[in-house]
């Protein structure tokens, strides 16, 4: 069996050698090098391996192969290509200083990616709520809210 879904914009198809169980992270960080997409605790409970499948954040250590079978995955490497700048969300987090070991940095990007490519308005509040699924053992989440804010009131809620 095969898998075929656009990775960060280009059309991918994944061979019968990797079961549809695999976890997209595998895959990712095994078949396309894709490394930005963090293994952090393989539980689901960090958030370092979040990306963006059909432009909601999932924790890509659980979820199947299978499931993104005619989807849109995007990773932290599809934000912003090498030769491109970065990314509201991106520049904002540096700005802001929200970007310190660098573990949970990937995963929350997509997460705040998600949250202001799809929210008209988006507060201090929103920002937390969305961000309960990434773990960050330096920052103290301040700054992302911060930067998530400034990014929100530059683009009136979406980037």
């Amino acid at each position: 069996m095969s898998y075929a879904f656009t990775l960060n914009g280009q059309p991918i198809e994944v061979e019968a050698d990797v079961a549809g169980m695999t976890s997209l992270l595998s895959v990712l960080r095994e078949s396309f090098g894709l490394t930005g997409t963090k293994l952090g605790c393989g539980e689901g409970r960090c958030g370092a391996c979040t990306v963006l499948v059909d432009g909601t954040p999932v924790v890509a250590c659980l979820y199947p192969l299978a499931n993104v079978d005619s989807s849109d995955v995007r990773t932290v490497e599809g934000l912003a290509g090498p030769d491109e700048p970065l990314t509201e969300v991106q520049s904002a987090l540096l700005d802001h200083g929200a970007v310190q070991c660098g573990a949970c940095v990937p995963g929350v990007s997509m997460t705040l990616t998600a949250l202001l490519e799809c929210a008209d308005h988006v507060t201090e509040d929103d920002v937390r709520a969305a961000l309960t699924g990434n773990i960050c053992r330096c920052t103290g989440y301040t700054k992302f809210v911060e930067a998530a804010v400034s990014v929100a009131a530059d683009s009136g809620g979406r980037q």
